[in-house]
């Protein structure tokens, strides 16, 4: 009885410490996207860089990307969507399938760095180039 009694206790104080440090956490929603059904059996992250000023090719990607931009700016366009800037610390989404007709560093002096997680099902391709569509 008194093994239960202390790991009654122990439970009870892992519960308060856990409860005190989720208080102290702060958590900003970054983004939300629906990814439809889809099964998804890994996933790849990728750290990408940008030179001041490059510009991204016009592709698509066989699965959803999320990610976020860790420093600089970008240019960002899905295909019927309208274009956006979006700066470090914000988040993106890139759905499958669908072209991404602007992907650039939109400063002209300063590098981007962003983080991508391809949400993979398969050996599927990362990226596909599609043919030059006047940006």
């Amino acid at each position: 009885m008194a093994h239960f009694t202390r790991l009654a206790v122990l439970i009870g104080l892992c519960t308060v410490m856990n409860a005190k440090a989720q208080s102290n956490m702060k958590r900003t929603d970054l983004l939300q996207a629906n990814l439809q059904e889809r099964v998804i059996s890994s996933v790849k992250v990728i750290e990408v860089e940008f030179e001041a000023g490059q510009k991204g090719p016009y592709h698509r990607h066989p699965c959803p990307v999320v990610g976020y931009i860790v420093e600089g700016t970008c240019l960002m366009q899905v295909e019927g969507e309208p274009a956006r800037i979006l700066k470090a610390g914000e988040a993106f989404y890139e759905p499958a399938h669908t072209p991404i007709v602007h992907f650039d560093n939109y400063s002209d002096s300063k590098p981007m760095k962003f983080i991508a997680y391809y949400l993979l099902h398969g050996k599927e391709e990362l990226i596909e180039l599609l043919p030059d569509k006047e940006k």
